[in-house]
């Protein structure tokens, strides 16, 4: 499967990339792509939520009243569930959400988001390009240029290039991530990929070794 290669002014630079079928043209499994997100969502959680059942409870070591003659129920704290200021039951407790994928099932997720994107005409890539210093303007005239202005875009980089990514962070439809790092809720959660050409190997290697 061929592509063009484009130029940052939006222009056809005559090049063309070969993107290799055993990752952007299997049949997607959409299973494993909703188990993959599923993961990374439950993973982002903290898990800190927390009620005090009646033993944390400070206070509540005398009987609050008498044992009969009193007309009430009869009590023995007044740190019971039952009484304002008193424990929860059966409330909220710290603990994890992990969900755990296989690396197999987490490749195969990855291919089967990006099969979806290259069979939808989602996919562009872009040749390589940099910034001396962080300008957002470049960036937004960049996607203009391409038409992705009104998409919500995942540019995917072949390494970390931090005056990129600082560039492109207060575009509000943009995402930048490497290409090797990208996850499948990266992928599903943009409209367009747009691929530097030297990522597009790294990508492929990420996914076939």
């Amino acid at each position: 499967m061929q592509v063009d290669v484009y130029k940052i002014d939006g222009s056809l630079s005559g090049e063309h990339v070969e993107l290799d079928p055993s990752v952007f043209g299997i049949e997607p499994n959409d299973h494993a792509i909703y188990m993959a997100v599923r993961s990374y969502m439950a993973n982002q959680r903290q898990g800190t939520h927390k009620v005090k059942p009646r033993n944390e409870v400070s206070g509540g070591g005398k009987k609050p009243f008498r044992q009969k003659k009193t007309g009430r129920a009869r009590a023995g704290t007044s740190r019971s569930p039952l009484w304002i200021g008193g424990g929860s039951i059966f409330g909220p407790m710290p603990h994890d959400y992990v969900v755990k994928l296989t690396a197999k099932m987490r490749k195969l997720a990855r291919k089967s988001a990006l099969s979806y994107k290259a069979k939808d005409g989602a996919v562009v890539v872009i040749e390589d390009f940099g910034f001396e210093v962080p300008k957002t303007k470049q960036v937004t005239a960049l996607l203009k240029a391409l038409s992705l202005n009104a998409k919500k875009t995942l540019l995917l980089t072949s390494k970390t290039d931090q005056i990129l990514y600082k560039s492109g962070r207060n575009i509000a439809r943009l995402d930048i991530r490497e290409a090797e790092k990208a996850s499948t809720y990266d992928i599903v959660n943009n409209q367009v990929l747009l691929i530097q050409k030297s990522a597009v190997p790294v990508l492929q290697n990420s996914l076939t070794n």
